[in-house]
């Protein structure tokens, strides 16, 4: 199973390049075995071309090294956070891609201007709040989940599965870590659309009624999307 795991994890880093949203070494997306408590997530600053699936490191919810050669991920303990906060999440990714980065340096929500949206997710993307400089200073990364986990406190992360980081960028999930890359691919599109859309016409919005039929046909007990 925990071969399984970072098989499935190494892809969807992979994944991430793939899609276009990382460059480099920046993002990452990591998994969970909720059975044992242990995370799986990409090794820190080391290259994809060169990356194999047992270069995956695997941690306890702590942060505690359990298996692999090189240290995790430094946003690891921000997917702790989330991992702990929010019990249906099964895969977690983090990017820098453009359009989506570029609404959490403007410090903005992404809002919900069309039916592509509402097909995937329910509300408007939030932007989290500025850190404030002790958490900067203090815990960081665990600090950033902790602002995520605050973002959602009124919200219902599976029907909003990501978020923007205030001058940072998105992170997403789902139920699997090839879901959780596939709602950072959404995610990225939807945050360009947004864009082009407010600069075609600022006074963009959109019928609630058609955001619930888009959400609702596609997801919950009456969809009848699909076969």
């Amino acid at each position: 199973m925990l071969n399984e795991l970072k098989e499935n994890v190494y892809r969807a880093n992979l994944d991430l390049v793939n899609h276009g949203l990382v460059l480099f070494t920046f993002g990452n997306a990591s998994g969970i075995d909720r059975e044992k408590g242990w995370v799986v997530i990409k090794p820190s600053g080391v290259d994809y071309k060169h990356m194999r699936a047992r270069d995956m490191v695997v941690v306890d919810l702590d942060g505690k090294v359990v298996e692999g050669r090189y240290k995790p991920s430094t946003d690891t303990p921000t997917h702790l956070q989330l991992y702990k906060a929010f019990p249906e999440a099964g895969g977690i990714a983090h990017t820098h891609s453009t359009y989506a980065t570029s609404w959490a340096q403007a410090g903005k929500n992404i809002p919900i201007l069309g039916t592509t949206h509402a097909d995937h997710f329910a509300q408007p993307i939030p932007c989290t709040a500025v850190m404030a400089p002790e958490q900067v200073e203090g815990e960081y990364e665990k600090d950033t989940g902790r602002l995520i986990v605050r973002t959602f406190s009124e919200m219902n992360y599976l029907q909003v599965p990501g978020v923007l980081v205030r001058s940072h960028g998105p992170f997403t999930w789902g139920k699997d870590p090839a879901e959780a890359v596939y709602h950072s691919v959404i995610l990225e599109e939807l945050a360009h659309i947004a864009l082009l859309t407010l600069m075609i016409n600022p006074e963009s919005a959109m019928n609630k009624a058609l955001i619930s039929k888009h959400y609702g046909r596609k997801h919950g007990k009456d969809s009848y999307y699909g076969q």
